[in-house]
């Protein structure tokens, strides 16, 4: 019965690592996209957005040579 529960809660912590771990990452990936400095080689786009968390508008800037974006706050 003892290693029923040993399983069990070794794959529950595993979860809550990948779970916290994936947040994180994914957390910080998302905030080094937006800010109030255009880097360098990106290019303005027509699109505008709100960000539902915190009501801001963000211009959308586009990297040709990547294909990444950037997110302006005005």
């Amino acid at each position: 019965m003892e290693w029923v529960f040993g399983f069990y809660g070794i794959q529950f912590i595993v979860l809550l690592i990948l779970i916290f771990g994936s947040w994180f990452i994914w957390d910080r990936r998302f905030k080094t996209k937006h800010g109030q400095q255009v880097p360098k080689g990106f290019v303005r786009t027509n699109e505008v957005s709100i960000d539902p968390t915190t009501k801001k508008r963000l211009v959308v800037y586009f990297n040709p040579e990547t294909g990444e974006r950037f997110y302006k706050e005005e």
